[in-house]
């Protein structure tokens, strides 16, 4: 052994130490390494930053931005509308959600697909009494398996090709993944159907901060517009395409107030609605109502073409000069540019019209402004800005066009029309020109840790290949493995992945055990395909932690989960995984092939 090879062994040794004792922050650990091999010379200064400009970073973060777009269109639920009311019990919810959230993982990153779907099971959850912590982490599982299925879905296959390009001189196509990631994923989803009796049962969730202002009860007017294509209709027909989650608590026709309507009233175009319910149940409801917010013709004013118009949530203070007045009293547009949008009020329910009901301290309001004007407008209302989160409420829901620009990038890449990273960067570029999504909403998509961690563990994993290190280990590899059947070695190198991603993370296991995969082929006279095949499944198959990837951390808290929680359902299903995915793989990619 020589000293780089020293060096690099040992460089990466002390990062995955780091990684299992788990208290640093993975990316500050990477970032930690990057450095110490640089000043070691393990990585020229020159090629530090490398990783940074791969494709893997650009993909990962251009899918990211395309999966939260096409998250805000409201196509998914609006699909599973007529099926979730016929879901009554956990027994017909989990096969439903976990094949929904597995199938919506092979379109878009998986991390998106999960987070489409999680509030629907949370929703389903509260309304039919079931249990969230059966419904969230078959879930979770269903997306990492949907994730093998194409080249995007999960952040192993994007990797596992860069390191098939770098080591044998072409990458991986998008639907390489599909035959082995498809059969895995049906036969999972089988498992998951019955395998979930073994979770928990009414686990007490832990609610994050953001997610308990979300269930701020809001009061909000919506419009049927004069050329209203979407009615005439009932209030029952509204209430049930709302899923019973927004209520309508007054009718409002020219002088005529209805309070309560009865749910055989008829809206007519003109009419004005008082709804009440969450800010994203409210959002939703008036888009798929084909409604607008009431007194949305008087449009806000921007002091740039670019500037981004946002909504926020406000508790009113205790010495605000709006106590006491209403919206229409404070005149809120014209003196500050800025509209009242909802109303939330703890402890009574608010029966006046949004714009004449007299404002208290302690009020919650949902405003919406110009970015410039909101900080001011703030200071001078005395209103105390809520934490920070996503309020859509006002805000337009697009249906179709995310779905026509995710459809075209996946046709592009399949017809190799052009590389998968342009495709992709070009498809979230669309996502922000057609305002399906703003910049800043963009930007807060991205996974910056992720993204961290690959750019900055990529130059230390090529230095490991470039020192020689990686065919040192191949060698040690070969010399075990030599007398073992190749379906052996396949399965011996999918579970030595699957071990090691709960611990480091999927995508330092990839970017160190890929290369090794290949030297061990080469040494062995196999294949490198099915190797690396066998390296992205194991990787990406990470059911047995909360820590390993983020889908499992996603539901951590809400679905209520205890550490070993995981391994209840994810030991059984590592096993199938790996007793099914061995013999598909040598099937699809001979070992003996070329």
């Amino acid at each position: 052994m020589t000293l780089s090879q020293g060096l690099a062994f040992g460089l990466i040794g002390g990062t995955l130490l780091l990684f299992i004792w788990g208290r640093l922050r993975y990316d500050l650990v990477s970032l930690a390494a990057l450095m110490a091999a640089v000043l070691l010379g393990v990585v020229p200064a020159a090629r530090a930053f490398d990783g940074f400009k791969s494709d893997v970073v650009v993909i990962i973060a251009a899918a990211l931005v395309v999966s939260s777009g096409f998250a805000r269109s409201g196509v998914v639920e609006l699909a599973m509308k007529p099926l979730l009311g016929r879901l009554k019990t956990d027994r017909s919810q989990v096969p439903v959600l976990t094949a929904a959230t597995a199938v919506l993982s092979m379109a878009t990153k998986n991390v998106g697909a999960l987070a489409i779907m999680m509030p629907v099971a949370q929703q389903l959850s509260r309304r039919t009494g079931s249990s969230v912590s059966r419904l969230l982490m078959p879930m979770a599982t269903a997306s990492l398996l949907g994730g093998l299925v194409t080249l995007v879905g999960t952040s192993t296959n994007i990797i596992v090709s860069q390191v098939r390009e770098q080591t044998l001189g072409k990458p991986f196509n998008m639907y390489d993944f599909a035959p082995v990631g498809l059969c895995l994923t049906a036969v999972a989803l089988v498992f998951l159907a019955f395998a979930y009796r073994l979770l928990p049962k009414n686990r007490p969730a832990q609610t994050p901060l953001a997610e308990t202002l979300a269930q701020n009860t809001y009061v909000t007017e919506a419009r049927a517009p004069q050329t209203w294509s979407h009615g005439p209709k009932r209030i029952a027909e509204l209430k049930a395409e709302a899923g019973g989650e927004a209520e309508i608590t007054c009718l409002v026709r020219g002088r005529e107030r209805r309070l309560r309507p009865h749910a055989n009233t008829v809206v007519r175009p003109g009419d004005v609605l008082m709804l009440e319910g969450e800010a994203d149940v409210l959002h939703k409801a008036i888009a798929d109502w084909k409604m607008e917010p009431h007194r949305a013709e008087k449009p806000l004013e921007k002091h740039e073409a670019k500037e981004d118009i946002r909504s926020i949530e406000a508790v009113v203070g205790a010495e605000s000069p709006l106590i006491g007045r209403s919206a229409r009293g404070a005149d809120l547009q014209s003196q500050y540019n800025v509209k009242l949008l909802a109303l939330a009020r703890s402890g009574r329910r608010v029966t006046q019209r949004l714009r004449t009901a007299a404002i208290r301290a302690g009020d919650v309001l949902v405003l919406r402004g110009p970015e410039s004007d909101l900080p001011k407008a703030l200071t001078e209302l005395g209103a105390l800005p809520l934490a920070e989160r996503t309020v859509r409420l006002g805000s337009r829901r697009p249906l179709v066009l995310p779905v026509l620009i995710l459809a075209c990038a996946m046709v592009a890449v399949a017809f190799k029309l052009i590389p998968i990273a342009i495709a992709f960067t070009a498809a979230a570029v669309m996502m922000v020109l057609t305002r399906t999504i703003s910049m800043r909403d963009a930007y807060a998509s991205l996974d910056g840790p992720v993204l961290v961690l690959i750019g900055a563990l990529t130059p230390v994993s090529e230095a490991l290949q470039r020192t020689g290190g990686a065919d040192l280990l191949a060698g040690g590899f070969s010399a075990i493995f030599g007398h073992l059947a190749p379906e052996v070695v396949l399965g011996t190198l999918m579970l030595a992945a699957m071990v090691c991603a709960p611990f480091m993370h999927n995508a330092p296991t990839v970017l160190i055990m890929g290369p090794v995969a290949v030297g061990v082929a080469h040494r062995l006279g196999l294949s490198p395909d099915p190797l690396l095949m066998a390296v992205a499944t194991g990787a990406g198959c990470d059911f047995l932690t909360p820590v390993g990837h983020q889908c499992n951390t996603m539901v951590l808290g809400p679905g209520g989960y205890r550490f070993s929680d995981y391994a209840r359902l994810g030991a059984p299903l590592s096993c199938l995984v790996i007793l099914v995915g061995t013999p598909l793989i040598a099937f699809f990619w001979p070992l003996h092939g070329h």
